[in-house]
């Protein structure tokens, strides 16, 4: 990666011209670059047009500030120097597949991500929580990336609030009432529609699983292709999805719900996030009750009771009949996308053989037909 220092200005700008057009680099390191006249903004202006996308990295606020006020922000792309936090003694919140969330204080939480997610991935999820925010969903604002003992993270708001997975736990008397705001919310969300390209396509974000090389190492071409048929016929809509809808991703403030953890927000078919939901309150706990209480913050009796609630109030079907029926056809879907995701599941390794049995093999290709059917409603 190439290295701007020190102060760039008219006295010093031929000498860089002549240096960087030589070299031609896609990748700027500006972490010590203190300074940057029109002169040196030119030589990047003509790196640019040679290039095409030039990418700045390590921007220091002052450097931001000069790059911004002249427009360049929007010609390269320019990542500011990230602020680096100690999070010795500090509260963990919660943990889940993708990274761990700690308290800073009584505004802030800090959601650290597994070493190896990209940086691209984790401002994609700043990046959706904005536009989550902005489109009117209760969500929790996202502030700065930044970099936490050799990882990276994402500051968000918390305003002195905790998840609703410990305020279900703790006020039993009002379980019924937090379930029903938790209804609510998933009601929310999947009524906003995103008509632009702002959030990512959720039958494009499942295509791209199929396609990985994990996926054709470990299933065969046939396998594959019938998760692609049901693919082929879902419904796809411009709905909001939140991509792990669950009491543990929610934060409560003054007796409202804020969603958290938004990096696999996407715009779709809602069945998605029900398939999430179902994960969460019925697969996983019925399957390992450690993760359970670790990633969602709850006692596997308690998540059945939050699942078998939320289902009735969603749906409002009060027949028990009716309900088992509706929560079967959820089951064949959360087996559908938990097959499709598998090569981005984080212990693949461990669970690609019984996932491929039980869930492909026995469950998802022998009910096909009926997948379709109801993906495609």
């Amino acid at each position: 990666m190439f290295q701007i220092k020190g102060k760039i200005d008219s006295t010093n700008a031929p000498e860089f011209e002549k240096e960087i057009m030589g070299i031609k680099p896609t990748e700027i390191d500006a972490a010590e670059l203190l300074y940057i006249s029109s002169a040196g903004l030119r030589v990047l202006m003509k790196l640019k047009k040679e290039v095409g996308s030039v990418t700045v990295y390590n921007v220091n606020s002052e450097v931001f500030e000069i790059l911004d006020i002249t427009g360049f922000t929007s010609i390269l792309n320019v990542k500011k120097a990230l602020k680096e936090i100690d999070l010795t003694g500090k509260e963990i919140l919660g943990q889940g597949a993708f990274g761990t969330v700690y308290r800073l204080d009584d505004e802030r939480i800090v959601k650290v991500y597994r070493g190896d997610l990209s940086l691209e991935y984790i401002e994609r999820e700043q990046q959706y929580a904005k536009a989550a925010f902005i489109s009117g969903i209760p969500s929790i604002i996202a502030f700065d990336v930044v970099k936490t003992g050799g990882g990276y993270g994402v500051i968000l708001e918390a305003m002195n609030s905790d998840t609703l997975s410990r305020v279900i736990t703790n006020e039993p008397e009002k379980r019924d009432e937090y379930i029903a705001k938790l209804v609510q919310l998933a009601k929310t969300l999947h009524s906003k529609e995103i008509l632009n390209d702002s959030v990512a396509s959720l039958k494009s974000y499942l295509y791209s699983k199929l396609d990985d090389d994990y996926m054709k190492e470990n299933l065969s071409a046939d396998e594959l292709a019938v998760l692609r048929s049901i693919l082929d016929v879902m419904k796809e809509t411009n709905n909001l999805v939140h991509g792990d809808l669950h009491p543990g991703n929610i934060m409560m403030h003054d007796g409202e719900l804020m969603l958290i953890d938004m990096g696999g927000v996407t715009r779709g078919n809602p069945l998605y996030d029900l398939a999430c939901t179902f994960r969460a309150l019925f697969f996983v706990p019925k399957h390992n009750a450690e993760i359970c209480r670790r990633s969602f913050g709850l006692e596997p009796e308690l998540a059945f009771e939050i699942g078998k609630k939320f289902f009735a109030m969603y749906t409002g079907i009060t027949d028990p009949q009716a309900l088992k029926a509706y929560m079967d056809k959820i089951r064949l879907v959360f087996c559908f996308f938990y097959v499709t995701e598998l090569a981005t599941h984080p212990a693949k390794e461990l669970y690609t053989q019984p996932i491929l049995d039980n869930m492909l093999r026995a469950i998802v290709i022998p009910n096909a037909e009926i997948i379709k059917k109801i993906l495609s409603e």
